[in-house]
């Protein structure tokens, strides 16, 4: 699978871990290598146990991760957004989301691990979904305090 090469554009998945930082940066040094646009993707979903209760303050969940993807993209990028960069908010888990974004990327750049999951893990469980189902090429990125 490859993807589509023809839009050259790179998805990154951001989280606001620290390894979703350095993969916005290393996806942005790939991009402008290749002169591509880069889109910064944000997810979420409603956590279990809210589903079934009345949609208040479901809102909350959506701002929150709409405010961690634009203070990841300025914590990796500076405050100042390079003009090859969009961010995007999606509704649904991270692995789905993005594995379906990889449709149209030429290619996927995700974090080791982000902030789920067990700390013991080599590798995350949205990256190990990405690595074997995405439709483009990945790029799974060390966080500097996980590369040592």
């Amino acid at each position: 699978m490859t993807g589509n090469l023809d839009t050259g554009k790179i998805l990154v998945g951001v989280d606001g871990s620290e390894a979703s930082v350095e993969a916005l940066r290393h996806g942005q040094r790939l991009a402008t290598a290749l002169n591509a646009p880069l889109e910064a993707w944000g997810c979420w979903e409603i956590p279990l146990g809210y589903q079934g209760y009345l949609a208040v303050g479901f809102d909350t969940f959506a701002h929150d991760a709409e405010e961690t993807l634009k203070e990841t993209v300025i914590t990796a990028l500076g405050p100042d957004k390079p003009k090859n960069v969009s961010t995007h908010l999606v509704h649904g888990s991270a692995r789905t989301v993005l594995i379906e974004g990889s449709k149209q990327a030429a290619m996927l750049v995700v974090g080791r691990r982000g902030h789920g999951g067990f700390g013991g893990l080599l590798l995350g469980s949205v990256s190990s979904a990405c690595i074997a189902h995405a439709h483009c090429p990945v790029v799974v990125v060390h966080s500097p305090e996980s590369s040592t």
